[in-house]
């Protein structure tokens, strides 16, 4: 029989047995019992982060880019409460991530104790699942649980907040086997009949269009490469949306690019008009959809998605298969060629989005005196694709540059805050890339002020020696805040200007980084070159042009048919409905 355990010591041994290797956190007084267990063990590895929101996207980073689960450790009170942005993020996107937070003994709970918080009720609609462990015998089963909750189904963050005395007390702990959860059963096969009705309506349709997201991402590699099989042997065109970059190579002739608010004119378009959608792992949330009523009036509709209450919830669908988006693949590739259906003819419709293209929608025009963002970001690519490197962004109009110019080849490499848009998302994820891609060129696009947000966890980089790039197109604006002022606010700047910035260089030297300057398009090529020469962490201050906008945009509560690709194609002032819609 096993000999009894601390109930630190026991969540150690369950956190090994679930094969973690790297746990984010942040230390405090009520879980000084996990970290001491942590350093008598020395089986896991901990990454000591300088604040605990950069903990929980260095593990969604991690999670994002490995496939494996992320974990945080962190104390009671403000360190539980610093986690919920981050835990907020990975719900919403959906990243699989379990958060252990330490909380005041049981005897003090409910008394405003100090670094006292409920955790649970404060994590309860932020989180998949939450628990309060209030025996250390239960410790090992609740981890268990945890994590099958956090990474089956629909991904996302589970927390699980444990007592400091839960964490002294003493039991026993037995590894359980295959978790059978009472309720949680995510449906992983589709129903055959239904498969068959999506490949027959797939065999039919004059115009189709394959809208994808990151559920096909979260299904593992092999649902992408079905996904590219699916395109080649019905020809129809791919888009996604910004969370699924990356399922569908950017270089493949299928590729349509990003759709939805920043997307591409023949993505969006070809949404408009096509007359079969068949939606794999995304959620047709609003900056895809854009005007409810408008959107793609013409099309039937397939969904096909693991999670139950995202279907139907936006948009009716003709067609709801509940499944594994990549189970799902695999059954309607065999399907479609069991039944030797021909490849479709789409010359026509091929023929539309070709004049669509046409379009040049993501065109730009360069100048002498200043270095154009969309210009940056392609001298980037050119510099680093071939080496196949995991690109993380802050948010804000430099996320939708890199979105749109930076094309990605592979699922994984694209790591962004797409729900909840969180600045100060990039830098830590970038962190947690590289712990879990350790020859990996990670690199954060950032911007001036979303890399603000998080800076401090320069010092974590350094401390681990992880040779992150950080590259900031720095237009000193919050731009994405800028842009909208100017279109829809007749452009008054409200405290959209990024005064006294630190001087970037000076700052990455200061945190033992090397620094880079860009000031002129004549610097650009060698300043990239300069940083991936550099073998330690390197951030690149980019001087961009001040006012340049993002384009193509939808504005908020249009139709895909009403895109904006130019500035002078903007009204300078908006309805008060249109603007509650930004």
């Amino acid at each position: 029989m096993n000999a009894e355990q601390s109930g630190a010591d026991i969540l150690v041994e369950a956190l090994c047995d679930l094969g973690v290797e790297i746990v984010f956190g942040y230390p405090g007084g009520a879980v000084l019992p996990i970290y001491d267990a942590i350093f008598r063990s020395g089986r896991i590895k901990h990454i000591l982060v300088r604040h605990e929101q950069a903990a929980t996207h260095a593990a969604e980073g991690y999670a994002r880019s490995t496939g494996k689960p992320g974990v945080v450790l962190v104390t009671s009170g403000p360190g539980a409460t610093n986690a919920v942005t981050g835990i907020t993020d990975a719900l919403m996107d959906p990243i699989p991530m379990v958060v252990i937070t330490g909380q005041v003994p049981t005897a003090l709970i409910g008394t405003d104790a100090f670094q006292e918080a409920d955790t649970v009720g404060i994590t309860r609609h932020c989180s998949k699942h939450n628990y309060l462990v209030k025996d250390p015998a239960s410790l090992g089963p609740v981890l268990h649980e945890a994590f099958h909750i956090a990474t089956s189904g629909r991904p996302g963050p589970v927390v699980v907040d444990i007592p400091k005395d839960v964490q002294v007390a003493t039991a026993r702990y037995t590894k359980p086997g295959p978790i059978k959860h009472k309720t949680y059963r995510p449906q992983i096969k589709a129903d055959p009949s239904l498969i068959e009705q999506a490949v027959d309506m797939l065999a039919a349709a004059e115009r189709p269009i394959f809208y994808t997201g990151g559920g096909i991402i979260n299904s593992g590699p092999a649902a992408s490469q079905l996904l590219r099989e699916l395109a080649r042997i019905t020809g129809a065109p791919v888009t996604s949306t910004l969370m699924g970059l990356g399922a569908y190579p950017a270089s493949g002739d299928a590729w349509l690019g990003m759709l939805g608010m920043h997307g591409t004119y023949e993505a969006n378009m070809a949404m408009n008009k096509a007359d079969l959608i068949v939606c794999l792992g995304a959620r047709f949330d609003d900056r895809v959809t854009g005007r409810l009523d408008a959107f793609s009036p013409l099309s039937r509709k397939i969904h096909i998605d693991i999670d139950r209450s995202s279907v139907n919830k936006n948009v009716r669908v003709d067609l709801p298969i509940i499944a594994d988006v990549g189970h799902a693949l695999e059954d309607m590739v065999r399907v479609y060629k069991a039944r030797r259906h021909p490849k479709p003819d789409l010359a026509e419709w091929w023929s539309r989005i070709n004049e669509w293209r046409a379009k040049g929608s993501l065109d730009f025009t360069d100048t002498k005196t200043e270095i154009m963002p969309q210009r940056a970001i392609r001298a980037l690519w050119e510099a680093t694709h071939k080496r196949a490197p995991i690109v993380s962004t802050e948010v804000g109009q430099h996320q939708m540059w890199a979105a749109q110019h930076f094309g990605f080849e592979g699922p994984n490499k694209w790591l962004t805050s797409g729900g909840l848009g969180t600045m100060g998302y990039g830098l830590p994820a970038a962190i947690g890339a590289q712990l879990g891609n350790p020859n990996a060129l990670c690199i954060d696009v950032a911007g001036e002020a979303s890399i603000q947000m998080n800076i401090q966890e320069l010092a974590t980089a350094t401390q681990y020696r992880l040779p992150v790039k950080v590259f900031i197109l720095n237009n000193q604006y919050m731009g994405m805040v800028r842009q909208w002022q100017e279109l829809t606010y007749s452009s008054r700047y409200s405290e959209s200007y990024s005064d006294a910035l630190p001087d970037f260089v000076k700052l990455a030297e200061a945190y033992g980084w090397k620094g880079i300057r860009i000031e002129t398009m004549d610097q650009l090529e060698d300043g990239i070159a300069a940083m991936l020469a550099h073998d330690g962490p390197v951030m690149v201050d980019c001087m961009v042009s001040q006012l340049t906008n993002c384009f193509p945009m939808i504005p908020s509560g249009a139709a895909h048919t009403d895109m904006i690709l130019q500035a002078e194609e903007v009204s300078g002032e908006m309805d008060d409905e249109a603007k509650a819609l930004v």
